[in-house]
């Protein structure tokens, strides 16, 4: 179930989520999916997505998915991806500047959870590890006691993400993995974060402590474009973008660093999604 912040529940992608299920809920969708995942695919889905050939898929999609478009910045689409990745109007996502504000990376559907030393997560069926996600339980211990937040963007979402605080960040480390759809149909048979590929830098913040975010590709193409390496970064500036493919972002906040909105809070326990935007605020500084 998705909740918005004034408590509306809403329904979003059930074309998608259709289709979803017959791949994953069915030996013949399962089938293939073994060809659909394979990197020699996702990289003749990418040249194609990236190709003027792609363009006749925008205004399809602009009608299916209901996109108001007068939210983005207008100009001419050279390929799908380029749609996919367009910009929005600046002032139609302001970015809460104060100081204690906890801010949404991107517009998502989030969900948030405690973590202790033996903590599994389950997101709609799906289970994992702090040390399965990051490969890496030294930096997986650090957070035990802190918060665990998961950001799911779908197709027809706004697909670029933002900073959550200025500080200074690592370098970009890479996982590569099985490309796998992060829609909640897939959690029932997969366990995503294992499968995907992803992104992950640690980020030391000014008002927030060390702070992971991790980018998580999708299905076929999934593709993840981080702008920059290690250095300064600000709140709220463009930190990268998701090509074609619905996609996850997660943050872990150390132990004491951030306090959650009550209201994201209360609606993970229910086991419901909050649609957040880029730049809300959807919490505090601990």
């Amino acid at each position: 179930m998705i909740k918005t912040r004034a408590g509306e529940v809403i329904v979003t992608n059930e074309k998608q989520g259709r289709m979803l299920e017959k791949l994953y809920g069915t030996s013949g969708g399962r089938l293939a999916l073994r060809v659909l995942t394979r990197p020699f695919v996702s990289k003749i889905a990418g040249a194609f997505m990236d190709s003027p050939l792609s363009v006749p898929l925008i205004k399809p999609f602009i009608r299916r998915s209901g996109i108001d478009m007068s939210q983005y910045e207008k100009k001419r689409y050279w390929s799908y991806n380029d749609f996919f990745t367009r910009k929005v109007k600046p002032e139609l996502r302001p970015v809460d500047m104060d100081e204690d504000a906890l801010i949404s990376p991107c517009d998502s559907k989030l969900t948030v959870y405690p973590i202790d030393s033996r903590s599994i997560f389950t997101i709609k069926g799906a289970r994992y590890s702090l040390k399965d996600l990051l490969k890496n339980d030294f930096l997986a211990r650090r957070f035990e006691g802190g918060w665990c937040m998961i950001f799911r963007l779908e197709v027809d979402d706004y697909h670029r993400y933002c900073y959550i605080d200025s500080g200074i960040k690592t370098g970009n480390t890479f996982i590569k993995g099985q490309l796998h759809t992060v829609n909640p149909i897939a959690l029932k048979r997969y366990n995503i974060y294992k499968r995907n590929s992803r992104e992950y830098t640690l980020i030391h913040t000014h008002n927030f402590g060390d702070v992971v975010q991790v980018e998580v590709g999708a299905m076929m193409v999934g593709r993840i474009f981080n702008l920059h390496g290690s250095g300064g970064i600000c709140k709220g500036v463009e930190k990268g973008m998701f090509e074609f493919g619905g996609s996850t972002i997660v943050l872990l906040f150390e132990k004491g660093r951030a306090v959650p909105d009550k209201d994201i809070l209360r609606n993970s326990r229910e086991n419901c999604e909050t649609v957040v935007k880029y730049g809300e605020k959807i919490g505090t500084a601990g």
